[in-house]
């Protein structure tokens, strides 16, 4: 009885042990890996319309139009305030706007070319990508779909810096001009929520060209044909 009461006891803690020391190289990794992101993209970072480089084409990443219960995102209002100032501004002269849409009834895309619109910014400047279901999606299909490699992202700046680490990852020449952040409070659980998403853009770098969505459809093709023969 004793006997076994000393080996459930060893195996026990010699579990406790080894489950701690994984969530602590978890953790470590995690961390390292947010340094590595927000460290590497610093100086490519933008919140100024004037200082930031004109380029061509924006990358606009996506998000919801409303919260719950018909609540504006404020995520999606700033983002796209951020597009329409630059565009103004002459600082980008085409917008890629890149979303999900992967359930009837919910359009990213169309969303934001939509309140682009309402804030002044031309249709035919506007090109819309439906299969932007993730950040990496959104990037690497601006390059390998719609021919962009030299590109403005627009996002929040958490989101810039992931977006700019994978930019980078695959040979892009890209800057980023941040939106307005949203109050703390209203940002908490994507806040948490963007250290494990850095840490998973680190992992999928190796090997996410397997996985990358590169289809396109009759609207896509007609974006790319109008997008470059306007900036021809």
């Amino acid at each position: 009885m004793n006997g076994t009461s000393f080996l459930s006891r060893f195996f026990k803690n010699r579990f406790v042990r080894w489950t701690a020391l994984l969530f602590l190289l978890l953790f470590t990794a995690v961390l390292l890996c947010n340094f590595w992101v927000s460290h590497s993209t610093r100086s490519r970072i933008y919140s100024d319309v004037q200082s930031i480089p004109e380029n061509e084409v924006a990358l606009l990443l996506g998000t919801s139009k409303n919260e719950g219960e018909g609540y504006i995102n404020l995520f999606f209002k700033y983002r796209i305030q951020a597009a329409a100032a630059l565009y103004k501004a002459g600082k980008i002269h085409a917008i890629i706007v890149s979303g999900d849409n992967h359930m009837e009834g919910y359009d990213e895309a169309t969303d934001m070319r939509d309140a682009l619109m309402a804030l002044g910014v031309p249709e035919k400047a506007i090109t819309l990508d439906y299969a932007g279901f993730r950040t990496l999606d959104s990037v690497v299909r601006c390059k390998k779909v719609f021919g962009a490699d030299k590109i403005t992202i627009i996002s929040q700046k958490f989101h810039n810096q992931r977006a700019l680490f994978i930019a980078s990852s695959y040979g892009m020449d890209a800057v980023a001009f941040n939106a307005q952040d949203v109050p703390a409070q209203y940002a908490l659980k994507t806040s948490v929520r963007e250290y494990f998403a850095r840490f998973k853009a680190v992992l999928d770098l190796p090997n996410s060209w397997v996985s990358m969505n590169t289809s396109t459809n009759p609207d896509q093709e007609a974006g790319i044909s109008f997008i470059f023969l306007d900036l021809a």
